[in-house]
């Protein structure tokens, strides 16, 4: 995928990291957002919105050029904090990006993306954000939305996500922790293991092999895990492996959790520990 092209679409989404610059989490939710351009930005330069800047997801939802509206290919985001950095994924490519932000005007520069082949319509949606972004760029926000126009009337939409509730989702095993160091999932146990909290404190789900149920008491940003009851049954020894290492992060541990956007980790006090993630809203998948 080339280079200059992907170039314009990610220093567009920069735009949000840079006005965050400065901004603690929360700043930003903007009781004063009006209409169009009348939401504009503040002094120091951050775009108001009803999200926080900082600590949210926003999905690309669209892009339109030459009065056609082409709908964002499933996954495609962008996250950014108050270090000016921004990354994400166009639903294809994953990105890191700057650029600089003057009042409503973003000024494009140049930013780094993966090079994978992509299908076709992603790569035609990649042509239509190079057309439609270079110069410089208009922010308007509004509500959860932010909308970016272009020298040449192109228009990019974006949506605010809100992080995934940790009661009632159904959070999908994807990595194992110990210390500092964290790891993928023994070979062949992908998507086997996940766990729901309830709200009146249950955990149940399945450990990669046996399906459990026990307590969970969440208070504060700590979960404490009663015993669990599971089944007994034999299994393949990737998905015991998997098993026994959840049982040591779950299983009558008190652990520390937090959730970033669609990811939780949980975090046992000797260092053991995973992370999960919620599913997509727009489609299963793809998550980046």
């Amino acid at each position: 995928m080339a280079m200059h092209r992907q170039s314009l679409a990610v220093s567009v989404l920069a735009l949000l990291a840079l006005a965050a610059c400065g901004t603690e989490p929360g700043a930003g939710s903007g009781h004063g957002s009006g209409s169009g351009h009348g939401s504009g930005s503040d002094a120091s330069g951050t775009v108001r919105s009803g999200a926080p800047l900082t600590g949210t997801r926003w999905d690309i939802e669209s892009v339109t050029a030459g009065g056609k509206r082409s709908v964002a290919p499933a996954g495609a985001h962008v996250e950014f904090d108050a270090k000016g950095r921004a990354t994400g994924n166009y639903g294809c490519n994953r990105f890191t990006a700057e650029a600089r932000l003057d009042g409503d005007t973003l000024t494009v520069e140049s930013g780094t993306t993966t090079e994978m082949g992509c299908e076709p319509d992603i790569q035609q949606f990649e042509v239509l954000l190079s057309q439609a972004f270079s110069g410089k760029l208009t922010v308007a926000a509004k509500d959860d939305s932010i909308t970016l126009t272009g020298a040449k009337g192109g228009t990019i939409a974006l949506t605010a996500r809100p992080p995934a509730p940790l009661t009632g989702t159904r959070w999908r095993i994807t990595t194992l922790v110990s210390g500092s160091i964290a790891s993928s999932l023994p070979a062949g146990t992908a998507n086997k293991a996940h766990l729901t909290f309830g709200k009146d404190g249950t955990v149940q789900g399945v450990l990669g092999c046996n399906s459990f149920r026990g307590t969970a008491d969440v208070s504060g940003t700590a979960i404490a895990f009663g015993r669990l009851v599971t089944t007994r049954k034999m299994c393949p020894d990737p998905e015991m492996r998997l098993e026994r290492a959840l049982l040591d992060v779950l299983d009558g541990k008190r652990t520390a959790y937090a959730i970033t956007h669609h990811t939780l980790s949980l975090t046992a006090p000797d260092g053991k520990g995973l992370a999960a993630s919620a599913p997509e809203t727009k489609e299963e998948g793809s998550e980046g």
